[in-house]
């Protein structure tokens, strides 16, 4: 896989997949990566998630980055990496980093105040998960962080819909991660073409979306 920070400046979208239905949430990956949306990860808390990241590489094969979201632990570093994640993305620090660092998988590395973000940097994260964005003062929030640290590559997670995203962009974020108002209930069982349609806005928003 190319470097992850790499992909995130120039693809600039993070698609956080988080289903009940493991079969939608499938359906759900591929659609996402069929639309453009080049970097997705597939959250741990969803169900049988690590079947699904198994059976999306196995459709994907293996140059599609595919990565593993909600890895707290060691054993769901590992677990990740056998599934065939090639990158882990943590709602903060803890084992989970430290492991997968230990085994080769690049992170973004979850973080919320100006401690965590010296912290993260200092695990070795490719970037830094700015999360729960939205609860702390969205875009605004951001751009305070950006005088401290105007060099750091930051990410907001948690609420970025697409107003937000768009502002996250101009405020200097590298990228955006978005969950819930890209996937809506296609993860759950719900329509595959609002997806499309809705992956078609967001990458738009980042330059990579069809003139």
């Amino acid at each position: 896989m190319p470097d992850l920070l790499d992909l995130l400046r120039t693809r600039r979208l993070v698609a956080v997949v988080r289903g009940a239905d493991p079969e939608a949430s499938l359906r759900t990956v591929l659609t996402l990566v069929e639309a453009g949306v080049e970097l997705v990860e597939v959250s741990l808390s969803g169900r049988d998630a690590l079947e699904v990241i198994t059976r999306a590489r196995a459709e994907l094969g293996p140059n599609a980055p595919l990565g593993a979201g909600t890895v707290l632990t060691a054993d769901q570093a590992r677990a990740a990496q056998r599934a065939g994640a090639d990158f882990v993305v943590t709602p903060g620090l803890g084992e989970g980093v430290v492991e997968a660092h230990a085994i080769g998988l690049p992170t973004l590395v979850g973080a919320l105040t100006p401690s965590e973000i010296i912290a993260a940097v200092r695990s070795g994260a490719s970037a830094v998960k700015i999360f729960p964005a939205a609860a702390v003062g969205g875009p605004d929030y951001l751009r305070a962080l950006r005088g401290p640290f105007p060099d750091l590559p930051l990410v907001p997670v948690g609420g970025v819909d697409a107003d937000a995203a768009r502002r996250y962009l101009a405020d200097g974020a590298t990228a955006v991660g978005v969950g819930s108002p890209l996937v809506g209930d296609a993860a759950d069982g719900g329509d595959q073409a609002a997806l499309r349609d809705r992956a078609q806005t967001y990458l738009e928003l980042v330059g990579g979306g069809t003139p």
